[in-house]
């Protein structure tokens, strides 16, 4: 032991205390010098003798782990320590103990044995998920599917859970598998829960709901594992409580709940009250349960009642004597000489149906029988209250008995059983100040359990160590047979008790004298208390016990007046002598049944053949004698199966939720055998890797050198050079077996070498920072100093070339000037030289346009006005150019336009060039020029010329518009009787071609005459086109001029538009020409006959209904028609079928065919409906056969994108709105089957492929997991992974495009798939501690970047899948982002918003270091979490419901295939169908 080692010392207040060692021990040493957590130092002294150093304490990186084997150092305080940070820190009740579960209980209402939580659990190996009673029920339900009949042994002390437990296993029993017939057998079997709490639970110091009786349920499957029934036996009956009981309890529900419901109308007749006006009842002094209403448990006790069977008649029956028996309990015993009347003996005599007298007369009298005489002697008042208690104990032990027969029978199945779990509630080990009878029985029945515990425990290590070929030591461990034989072995304690009870003047001293003088000083097991003769104590597994003699041989007695029940027997009542009409058949009052059947538990015993006497002997036998034999029938039933055991742990006396007392604590783990487990594994190998485990663990400890391909060779070279002592450590087949405290040397050599890494990153980390702040500071310094010299050469250089500027401005002025008087006198001789040479250009030009327009209509005339317009322009151009080079005058440039004007007559040509000139030269003047242009007015009077042109060109627009119109008309009226003519024509051709030969000669000479005909018909029209070409050139011309002139005097009124006008398009009135009108002459020889045009129908016999619904939809192979054939070509061809019916008007035929159809879609999904491709392809045709019956309705919303034929083919009789709405309903179903298909098939892949494998390799390191060995995180061959899935999602999304599904449809069938990977993946990690560190959130948010990028490359971003995994996003944050501060608290709120409350507080609660530098969650923080989520209103379910299926819309997608164009292709079978 070194310095700074962590140890455990004994304390008398917390049992153990933790400490650290300041100074290195040495052998020899007597004294460890140690100080505590709270900061003070101890001097701890050794054993003088033993020597024995204190327990080492876990690594903090393996304390609160799932499976107490995970801890490399076993011994108890680390066993506590483990339990008390899961109970406390983590809020968590379950924790393995190798094969154990220990469950603590919370006293609180935990939200997790939800429906949800047993889904989660459900189908998954045990070591896989979180500790949990589910857990173990699915182990047992699975061991009991492969192998053979299981056991869940559920035990620990009153209060600590165990009902509840066995409850909760029992439901999921029933949820898991359901009932093999319609009767629901796994409801009836919940049902027998609140009967046997109300007749045998009640309230102890320790418990409100306390079972004061042990049970063992089985539960009976089929071959196919459904429930078929069950069988119940109980033992050892706490009958005393029915007449006493202690301050601060309470008699059993049962009595309460019929107080609680008095009042009720059928209950008047019982004449009950409060529960304090009957002595049985108010004895504790604490009737009411807080909390707890008995009237409404009376109402589900009366209902589960009616549920097994037990109808009104034999409730009520059951009730009058259980009220008979409160009121027997005010029966008071008055001296000999008072002659009172006792009420409540006749009331107790009405309700039972029996004779006052004869009751009376038998509580006050005994029948004494001698060989002689028979002799009736009154008794005392203390025996007769002692005889009026022991008949009440009677009437209710027997009527508990009857109760649970009768359950027995209600769960009795008829089926042939298969196979069973039995699920055994029943007392732990029990030890008060004062032990009696029951406490005996108690303690010799978990003697019995512990022995049987220890045995398997042993056995299953042997079984291991043979398994991994690891040479098997024997191990020591505690064999309490010895005490088993003080007990129940000839001469024992109960065999000693039943021979005092057999002599006449037995008594509880001479018994307790015969133990003395038997076992004293003989058996090392059994001691006599110092100050006591009526005492002894036996030394059980757990502790010592003392118990009181006193009161042993009256309870193993059992005694009962036969008169009384006799009296009983009488009754004219039928229930109440049923109650004992079989008592001499039963054996043990609790274990067998009176209906004579055989129990599921067991093999029917043969009994033995009667003897004279016998029954009566029968009859006699003792408590502890029955007790004895139904313990062994237990114990032979139990050995006969694979037990699992459940230790349920009560964490304080006083109810408090998640309050710790380790004393109470410690005191049970050592009582219920989890420290025996601990002892019996540690001294073996209690920690076991695999080798990929440790490998993947280890990895930082190995060189590259050492990695080989061989992973068992690797490890074992690391290994032998990490522990020397071979002694440490074995290698199995597939484990390393490790001795106790070796993985804690092993994580701390990892730790160290860990520690020593990051010191040197921050060490180099750190100095490139100096370094770099260092090299920042100098170069800060520099550009100081650059910077005030550049300051200064910048003042400098400025001075410099400012005198420099200005000498040069002042010489470049000069030089401006003489410059631009010579400019000036060269422009001036340039305006008269051009001027000179305007003159000329336009005499000459006006001359040639005179001759040009003079020329006859024509070609020439359109040729010349193309050439006269391309000589105008050419002209104004040089007039353009002159304007922009020269200065000149606007008044020059007006008096040029005028003298223009007055060379030529036509109004158009002048305004043409005015406005071209005029746009022109302003549009290049600059805006400071405008003034000086207008100083005469000269702008004004070209403004007004402008309109009146303008004015006048409008008016011949108009007249000439209008004589055109009038032209156009007149050639169309001409075109239309040329239509009909040809029509004619076309009519006589076709009947001429019927003639016969002589006759066809003469109509094709008057065919060739009406062609020539033609033809000079078409020359006139030429000739017409001409003119009109020409007409419309002119008009082309005039609106130009017109807009031209418009522009002009937009500019000239004050806009200053510089802007042209030139239109893009010749017109737009009409484009269509004559020519392009009158049709080709028709030859005689080429007449092409058209094909047949097919109407989008298919016709079919209605013989060949069902031929066509087998060949296309119950023998269709999907694969084949989607790769081959166009998708949904099956609903084409029955809406085809469906269309030829309508359009036969035949109703029936429609009607059928459509019937026919569901009916076959429905049958082939039933049959093949777990086929993935075949739900699709049936999902897509039944989509788009409801969107074909749309499309075709002839309702006007659908029908906005068909084409024109598509219109003509809708329904025309028949309004199938209705089967619109059943087909409807019918994709919905198909929807909801495809979901399930895909739910199955990627379940076993999600928790695998996104939480278990690393897909960044080496991110996480795998930690002990104990005996339960989880699924290892590294991808082995057949191991699913993220690749799987994202091939899995592909394979689904490519079939849906292949069957050609609706886009929007693919859409939401990716939601709904996302929506269970992000729903299944959270759950699994709010119920895996293992899952919960900052490592795997990182793995998480990696796996889900792929998700999103497999939604990027498909397009279905928009979908609103990636929302669906928002609460899983949010989950892999919070495992990532800090968690200290309440800014930490604050952000971590607003961050997680898609997460409940309950799913946050989980995550923060399960969060787990995986390595020494992670910290855990602080509770302060966890509290602070909650203090701020108070306020928000979410659901308090934990888990997200994997099962929810979003609704399903299907939106109209209308189809652009075209009917009649549909090919029925061979290969579909479908040749008696025809195209119409």
């Amino acid at each position: 032991m070194a310095v700074a080692e962590q140890v455990w010392i004994p304390d008398p207040e917390e049992v153990w205390k933790s400490a650290e060692l300041l100074k290195d021990y040495k052998p020899g040493d007597k004294v460890l010098q140690l100080r505590l957590e709270d900061g003070k130092d101890l001097e701890y002294c050794l054993d003088p003798k033993t020597k024995e150093l204190p327990p080492l304490r876990n690594p903090d990186i393996l304390v609160g782990e799932n499976d107490l084997t995970a801890l490399s150092y076993l011994h108890e305080p680390a066993v506590l320590h483990n339990l008390k940070v899961r109970f406390i820190d983590s809020k968590l009740i379950y924790t393995y103990c190798g094969i154990v579960l220990v469950a603590i209980n919370p006293y609180e209402q935990l939200p997790i044995y939800g429906e949800d939580i047993i889904n989660a659990y459900s189908g998954q190996n045990m070591g896989d998920m979180d500790p949990h009673i589910f857990a173990v029920a699915e182990e047992a339900y699975k061991q009991m599917a492969r192998f053979r009949n299981q056991s869940i042994i559920v035990s620990g002390e009153s209060g600590a859970g165990k009902t509840v437990s066995a409850k909760y296993a029992m439901r999921y029993f029933a949820t898991v598998s359901g009932s093999a017939s319609e009767a629901n057998v796994e409801e009836k079997v919940l049902a027998s829960n609140p009967i046997m709490e109300s007749i045998g639970n009640a309230k102890t110091t320790r418990n409100d709901n306390s079972s004061r009786f042990g049970k063992y349920i089985e539960i009976g499957f089929d071959k196919r594992y459904r429930i078929i029934g069950a069988n119940m036996r109980t033992y050892l009956l706490e009958k005393s409580r029915v007449v006493f009981q202690a301050e601060e309890e309470r008699n059993y529900h049962i009595f309460y709940q019929l107080c609680a419901s008095a009042a009720l109308p059928e209950f008047k007749t019982l004449r009950l009250g409060n529960a304090n006006s009957f002595h049985y009842t108010r004895q504790g002094g604490s009737p009411v349960i807080d909390g707890v209403d008995d009237a409404k448990e009376m109402v589900n006790t009366r209902h589960a009642c009616t549920l097994l069977g037990n109808y009104d008649s034999y409730q009520m029956g059951i009730f009058y004597i259980l009220a008979g028996i409160l009121h027997l309990g005010n029966v008071e015993f008055a001296p000999r000489d008072s002659d009172s009347c006792h009420d409540p003996l006749t009331i107790f005599c009405d309700l039972m149906g029996v004779e006052y007298e004869e009751m009376a007369h038998w509580l006050c009298h005994r029948k004494l029988v001698t060989a002689t005489e028979t002799y009736i002697k009154p008794i005392s008042r203390l025996h007769a209250i002692n005889a009026r208690d022991a008949l009440a104990k009677h009437i209710y032990a027997n009527l508990f008995n009857w109760i649970v027969d009768h359950v027995n029978k209600a769960l009795h199945s008829t089926v042939k059983q298969h196979s069973f779990i039995g699920v055994l509630d029943i007392y732990g080990f029990e030890t008060f100040e004062i032990n009696s009878f029951e406490q005996f029985c108690i303690n010799y029945a978990n003697e019995k359990l512990q022995q049987q515990f220890n045995m398997h425990v042993f056995k299953l290590e042997q079984e291991e160590y043979m398994k991994e070929q690891i040479p098997w030591t024997l191990i020591d461990f505690y064999d309490n047979q010895p005490c088993i034989n003080l007990i129940e072995a000839k001469m024992g304690v109960l065999d000693l008790l039943d021979e005092e009870c057999k002599m006449p003047k037995g008594s509880d001293d001479t018994w307790a004298q015969k133990l003395y003088n038997t076992h004293l000083n003989k058996c090392t097991l059994f001691e006599k208390p110092r100050l006591s003769n009526k005492a002894f104590i036996i030394k059980h597994f757990a502790d010592k016990v003392e118990y009181q003699c006193e009161g042993f041989l009256e309870k193993n007695k059992d005694t009962v007046y036969e008169e009384q029940i006799k009296v009983l027997k009488s009754s004219k009542f039928k229930l109440l002598p049923e109650l004992f009409q079989d008592e001499e058949k039963v054996i043990s009052p609790t274990s067998a049944t009176s209906s004579g059947r055989v129990l599921l538990s067991r093999t029917p015993v043969k009994p033995a053949k009667a003897k004279p006497g016998q029954t009566s002997k029968e009859h006699k036998k003792t408590v502890g004698h029955q007790f004895r034999n139904s313990l062994h029938l237990l114990m032979e039933t139990l050995n006969a199966t694979t037990p699992h055991y459940v230790r349920c742990i009560k964490p304080n006396d006083f109810k408090f939720p998640f309050t710790f007392d380790e004393k109470r604590a410690v005191q049970q783990l050592r009582a219920c055998g989890v420290l025996e487990t601990i002892r019996i594994s540690a001294a073996g190998f209690p920690s076991r890797w695999t080798y990929q485990e440790f490998f993947s663990r280890y990895r930082v400890l190995m060189k590259q050198k050492d990695v080989l391909s061989d992973r068992k060779q690797t490890c074992k070279n690391v290994l032998e050079k990490l522990i020397l002592d071979k002694d440490k450590y074995q290698f199995g087949k597939t484990k390393i077996f490790f001795r106790a405290g070796q993985v804690a040397y092993l994580e701390k050599i990892r730790a160290d070498k860990l520690r020593a890494a990051c010191i040197r990153i921050q060490k180099t980390i750190r100095g490139w920072l100096m370094r770099k702040k260092y090299m920042l500071f100098k170069y800060r310094k520099f550009l100081r100093r650059t910077r005030a010299a550049i300051i200064i050469q910048k003042f400098q250089r400025m001075y410099v070339v400012r005198k420099r500027y200005q000498c040069m401005r002042d010489a470049t002025i000069a030089l401006q000037a003489l410059l631009r008087g010579y400019l000036v006198r060269n422009k001036y001789q340039m305006v008269r030289n051009n001027v000179l040479l305007l003159y000329s250009n336009f005499i000459s030009t006006y001359l040639q346009n005179e001759a040009a327009l003079c020329c006859p209509l024509g070609n020439l005339r359109a040729r010349k006005i193309d050439e006269q317009v391309k000589l105008w322009e050419n002209t104004w151009q040089s007039c353009i150019f002159f304007c922009s080079t020269t200065i000149v005058s606007f008044s020059f440039i007006v008096t040029i336009i005028y003298y223009v004007m007055s060379l030529t007559c036509h109004l158009i040509t002048i305004m043409y060039l005015s406005c071209i000139f005029l746009n022109t030269f302003l549009g290049r003047q600059s805006p400071q020029d405008y003034h000086m242009l207008n100083e005469d007015g000269e702008l004004w009077l070209v403004y007004e010329g402008l309109k009146q042109a303008n004015r006048l060109l409008e008016s011949q627009l108009q007249s000439q518009k209008k004589s055109h119109e009038n032209e156009l008309e007149s050639l169309r009226g001409e075109i239309q009787s040329l239509k009909e003519e040809n029509n004619r024509q076309q009519q006589l051709l076709a009947q001429n071609l019927q003639l016969p030969p002589e006759a066809r000669i003469e109509a094709s000479l008057q065919h060739e005459i009406t062609r020539l005909t033609n033809e000079n018909l078409v020359r006139a029209v030429m000739l017409l086109e001409q003119s009109w070409s020409l007409t419309s050139l002119s008009f082309y011309m005039l609106e130009f001029f017109v807009r031209n002139v418009e522009v002009s005097s937009s500019w000239l009124s004050g806009r200053y538009y510089n802007v042209f006008y030139f239109p893009s398009e010749v017109g737009q009135m009409e484009n269509i020409s004559p020519g392009q009108i009158i049709d080709e002459p028709i030859r005689p020889v080429n007449i092409p006959r058209k094909e047949k045009d097919f109407q989008g129908m298919l016709e079919y016999k209605k013989e060949d209904e069902q031929k066509l619904v087998k060949n296309l939809i119950l023998d269709l192979k999907p694969r084949g028609v989607a790769v081959n054939l166009i998708p949904g070509l099956p609903a084409y061809i029955l809406f085809m079928c469906v269309r030829h019916a309508d359009y036969l008007n035949d109703d029936q035929k429609v009607r059928s065919l459509l019937t026919s159809t569901i009916n076959g879609i429905k049958k082939v999904l039933k049959k093949r409906g777990d086929d993935f491709e075949t739900v699709s392809f049936w999902l897509s045709n039944t989509c788009r056969f409801l969107h074909c019956l749309k499309q075709y309705s002839g309702e006007e919303g659908f029908m906005k994108h068909n084409t024109p034929r598509q219109n003509e083919h809708c329904l025309t009789n028949f309004d199938l709105a209705e089967y619109r709405q059943v087909l409807s309903d019918l994709a919905i179903q198909i929807y909801q089957q495809l979901v399930r298909v895909l739910e199955n098939i990627l379940q076993p892949m999600i928790v695998s492929g996104m939480l278990e494998h690393e897909t960044i390799q080496g991110v996480s390191g795998v930690k002990p997991t104990g005996l339960r060995k989880r699924t290892s995180s590294i991808a082995d061959e057949g191991t699913y992974t993220l690749d799987s899935i994202i091939r899995q999602l592909n394979s689904f999304h490519s079939v849906m495009c292949q069957h050609g599904m609706d886009p929007e449809l693919i859409k939401q069938v990716v939601k709904q798939m996302f929506y269970i990977i992000g729903a299944v993946t959270l759950n699994n990690l709010l119920l895996r501690k293992d899952m919960c560190s900052w490592s795997k959130g990182m793995q998480i948010r990696y796996n889900v970047s792929q998700l999103e990028e497999w939604l990027r490359d498909k397009n279905l971003m928009n979908s609103g899948a990636k929302e669906t995994l928002e609460p899983l996003i949010q989950a892999a944050q919070l495992l990532q982002v800090k968690k200290k501060t309440d800014e930490d608290a604050e952000a971590i709120c607003s961050m997680c918003s898609a997460l409940t409350t309950a799913q946050i507080v989980k995550v923060l609660n399960l969060y787990t270091p995986v390595n020494e530098f992670e910290e855990r969650v602080l509770v302060s923080f966890i509290r602070t979490i909650q203090l701020r989520l108070r306020d928000r209103k979410d659901s308090p379910q934990l888990l997200m419901d994997a099962k929810h299926i979003f609704p399903v819309t299907f939106p109209f997608n209308p189809s652009s295939l075209a009917l009649e164009t549909i090919q029925i292709p061979a290969s579909l079978g479908l040749g008696f169908i025809s195209r119409v």
